[in-house]
C-alpha cells in the first residue's frame, strides 16, 4: 500500500514535471519581442502611415519626375528617368490583412470599419503599383504559404477588381455609418467614416479618369460608373471643399521632408523646374510667388520679386553639370546669385510643419470631374468644376482677392534681416480672364487647361499623379533631352520589382512575355495607356 502510494506519488510528480517542461518549451517558441496578435487600431496606424510615406512625399524623387524641382548637384541625385524597380507595396498589404484578422479577432462583425477601410487600402496600393508596371498578382495574391507564386491577373482585370474594391467600400461604409460604427486608430480623419466615405469616392474619380484610354471596355464601364457617382450624391459623397481632403500633417516628430535640420543640406541642391514655374509665370499665377524664391541673377538686373519674369525654373532635360555651373551658391567669397529660382525657402525650411500633404485632395477631384464632363462622361458644367479647383488650389496657398503680401529670403537665412516681402493685387475674375486660363470649351485647349491647372495644384501633393497625368494626356509639356538620361527620354513605366524575378520567376516570365515581349522596358507602355 505505502509502495503503491510513493508510486503514485512519483508518477504525479513526473507528470507535473513532463507537463512543466512541455509549457516551457511551447514558451521558448515564442519571442516576446514580437508579438502575435496586435489591435487592430495600432495595425491601422501603420498603414496609414505608408499611405503617407510610400508613394511619393514632398522633395522626393518623384517631385523630380513630376518636373516640380530640379536636382542641380550631381553627388545626391539627377534629373534622369533611369527607373528601375517599382515601389512594393505587398508588405503594406500584409498588414491590410492582418488588420482585418485582428478586428475580427477582437469581436467585430464580419463587416466592419477595418475591413471597410481594407478594400480602399487594396484599391489605393495596387493601383499605386498596378499602373507602374502593368499586369500583378492580384487574384492568387496575398494568400501566405498557400500560394506563394501567384499568377498575374491583366491589368483589365486588377482595375475590374480595384472598381469592385471601391463600390463594396463605399457600400460598407454607408452601411457602418448608419449604424453609428467608427474605428480606433486613424489619424487621418479620427476615425469618422462618412469623411472615409469621401475620400473612397474622390479617389474612384481619379482611378476612372486614369482609365480614359479604355472608357469604351464594357467590363470597366467607366463613362457610367462616372456618371452614376455625379448623379447620385447620396450614395457617392464627395468632398465638398479643402477641410474634406486626405492629407497628410506634419509635426515635429513626423517633420515636413524640407525642414530647419537639412537646410543647409539641400536648401540650394535643387532648382525649381521649368515644366511648373514656366506654367505659373506665363499665366501671372502669384502661387509661383509663394512657392519660389525669385531668380538671383533677375533680381541683380533689376527685376521686382513682383515682375513674374523674375521667377525662371531650370528644364529638368539641361545637362546637369550646365544647371550646376548656372544654379548660384556660396563660391567662399559670397553669395553667386544664380540664374535659376530656389523653391521659397522661408516657407518649406521655416519650421516642421510647412504645408499638409494632400494623398487625394479637393482640387485634384474638381478637375476630374471637369474632365469627365469634358469628355461627355456625364452631364454638367465643366467650367464650374474646373473654376472651383483653381480657386481651391489658389485658396490652400493663403492667396484673397485684394493685396497679398509674399515672403522670401533674399540670402537664403531665416532671420528677419534676411527676409523680403513685397506686395501683389489679385482678382480672380481678373486673372480667369486670361485666354490661356479661360476654360476653351469641349477642344483640346480646354483640355489642356484642365489638364494644366491640375498639374499646377499637384504641387508637392500626391504622389506621382502629375506625371501620371502627362503620361496619359501629353499636359503640360515636359521637358526633354540630355538630362533626362534614358536616351533623351520621359521613361513610362517601371520594372517589376525583384523580387517577383527571383522568387515567382515563371509567373514574372509570362506576364512580360504577354505584356512587353519578353523585356521588362521601362519604355513600354502599360495596357491602360494603349
Amino acid at each position: 500500500m505505502k509502495i503503491h502510494q510513493i508510486f503514485a506519488g512519483a508518477l504525479a510528480v513526473l507528470a507535473v514535471t513532463l507537463s512543466s517542461c512541455e509549457k516551457s518549451f511551447e514558451d521558448l517558441e515564442k519571442d516576446p519581442n514580437r508579438p502575435v496578435n496586435v489591435p487592430a487600431s495600432l495595425v491601422l496606424q501603420g498603414v496609414e502611415a505608408d499611405l503617407a510615406n510610400n508613394t511619393g512625399r514632398p522633395f522626393s524623387a518623384e517631385m523630380r519626375w513630376n518636373q516640380f524641382y530640379a536636382s542641380n548637384y550631381n553627388y545626391y541625385a539627377t534629373n534622369e528617368y533611369t527607373w528601375t524597380s517599382t515601389p512594393n507595396h505587398y508588405n503594406t498589404l500584409k498588414n491590410v490583412v492582418k488588420m482585418e484578422e485582428e478586428a475580427k479577432r477582437a469581436g467585430l462583425a464580419e463587416v466592419n470599419g477595418y475591413t471597410a477601410l481594407g478594400k480602399f487600402f487594396r484599391a489605393y496600393f495596387i493601383d499605386e503599383m498596378s499602373k507602374r508596371v502593368g499586369d500583378l498578382p492580384v487574384t492568387e495574391a496575398l494568400k501566405g504559404i498557400e500560394n506563394t507564386t501567384p499568377k498575374y491577373d491583366t491589368q483589365k482585370a486588377v482595375y475590374v477588381q480595384i472598381l469592385k474594391w471601391l463600390d463594396e467600400a463605399n457600400d460598407n461604409l454607408a452601411s457602418l455609418i448608419a449604424q453609428g460604427q467608427t474605428v480606433q486608430g486613424d489619424f487621418y480623419f479620427g476615425g469618422d467614416l462618412r469623411k472615409w466615405q469621401k475620400a473612397v469616392n474622390a479617389f474612384k474619380l481619379r482611378v476612372l479618369i486614369s482609365l480614359s484610354k479604355k472608357e469604351a471596355e464594357g467590363e470597366l464601364n467607366v463613362k457610367a460608373r462616372f456618371a452614376e457617382i455625379l448623379g447620385n450624391p447620396t450614395k457617392y459623397p464627395l468632398f465638398a471643399g479643402m477641410e474634406d481632403n486626405l492629407e497628410f500633417k506634419y509635426n515635429n516628430f513626423n517633420k515636413y521632408p524640407s525642414n530647419p535640420d537639412n537646410f543647409g543640406f539641400d536648401a540650394t541642391r535643387q532648382n525649381m523646374a521649368k515644366t511648373y514655374v514656366g506654367l505659373l509665370s506665363g499665366l501671372n499665377d502669384p502661387r509661383v510667388m509663394v512657392t519660389t524664391e525669385p531668380a538671383g541673377a533677375e533680381l541683380k538686373a533689376g527685376k521686382l520679386p513682383s515682375d513674374y519674369t523674375a521667377y525662371v525654373g531650370a528644364s529638368s532635360a539641361e545637362d546637369l553639370a550646365d544647371m550646376s555651373d548656372k544654379a548660384g551658391r556660396n563660391n567662399g567669397a559670397g553669395f553667386a546669385p544664380g540664374v535659376y529660382s530656389f523653391q521659397n525657402r522661408y516657407r518649406y525650411y521655416r519650421n516642421y510643419t510647412a504645408e499638409n500633404t494632400f494623398i487625394v485632395g479637393y482640387p485634384e477631384m474638381c478637375f476630374n470631374i471637369a474632365e469627365g464632363l469634358h469628355r461627355g462622361w456625364a452631364t454638367g458644367d465643366a467650367e464650374s468644376w474646373y473654376k472651383k479647383g483653381i480657386q481651391a488650389s489658389i485658396s490652400f496657398y493663403g492667396i484673397v482677392n485684394g493685396t497679398n503680401t509674399m515672403t522670401y529670403s533674399r540670402t537664403g537665412g531665416r532671420e528677419a534681416a534676411d527676409l523680403s516681402t513685397f506686395t501683389i493685387n489679385f482678382n480672380f475674375d481678373t486673372y480667369y480672364a486670361q485666354n490661356m486660363v479661360k476654360y476653351d470649351g469641349k477642344t483640346t485647349t480646354g483640355l489642356e487647361q484642365i489638364i494644366s491647372q491640375k498639374y499646377a495644384a499637384f504641387f508637392m501633393n500626391s504622389g506621382m499623379e502629375a506625371y501620371f497625368n502627362w503620361r496619359r494626356t501629353g499636359f503640360p509639356k515636359f521637358e526633354t533631352g540630355v538630362g533626362n538620361g534614358n536616351s533623351n527620354r520621359i521613361a513610362l513605366r517601371w520594372q517589376y520589382p525583384i523580387s517577383e524575378r527571383n522568387t515567382n520567376t515563371k509567373n514574372y516570365n509570362d506576364a512580360i512575355n504577354s505584356q512587353y515581349a519578353g523585356k521588362d522596358d521601362i519604355n513600354d507602355s502599360v495596357w491602360i495607356m494603349k
